[in-house]
């Protein structure tokens, strides 16, 4: 297990806080996209959502998708929640690594994002809803699927490490 492993999934789905277990039980770096979003842009990824538009906030995210692939380290990356539903990031990480999608239940989901004003996606109950129910079958394309099953994340790390194998 030698390449990157990118974490995909919803918001709320873990990607941070399992990544992080994740690339200390292997030994390497883990990379949270939305901090070099915010390192590039010089500001908070909800910032650049009301300053520029969503829009401008993708192409930030593509750059840096771009620019952290291209490095071709061996870490582990989360992703935003939006940007493996967009198929030129899945191009850009065709065969870089290995995506892992953290299938998170929607109630979990949304019980983990509640009250986060940082979440500029998440402040409307039903729009979370309809934007979770779009995703999920581009989710659907990642290498692996792992179901998040608990709110353990060493839980979910193994079950990772068990569908990587």
């Amino acid at each position: 297990m030698n390449s990157a492993i990118y974490l995909v999934g919803f918001m709320g789905s873990g990607k941070s806080t399992v990544g992080k277990r994740l690339a200390e039980t292997l030994g390497r770096p883990f990379v949270d996209l939305d901090d070099d979003i915010e390192a590039a842009a010089g500001k908070a990824i909800a910032t650049i959502f009301i300053d520029d538009g969503e829009c401008a906030f993708r192409d930030a995210e593509h750059a840096a998708l771009r620019a952290r692939v291209e490095r071709g380290e061996a870490i582990v990356l989360a992703l935003g929640g939006g940007a493996f539903a967009y198929a030129r990031n899945r191009d850009v990480l065709a065969g870089a690594g290995r995506s892992v999608w953290l299938d998170c239940p929607f109630e979990t989901a949304l019980r983990r994002v509640a009250g986060f004003a940082h979440r500029p996606l998440a402040r409307d109950a039903e729009r979370f809803r309809e934007l979770f129910e779009k995703r999920v079958p581009d989710y659907a394309l990642a290498d692996v699927r792992v179901p998040v099953e608990s709110d353990d994340p060493d839980a979910t790390v193994r079950a990772i490490l068990e569908a990587l194998r």
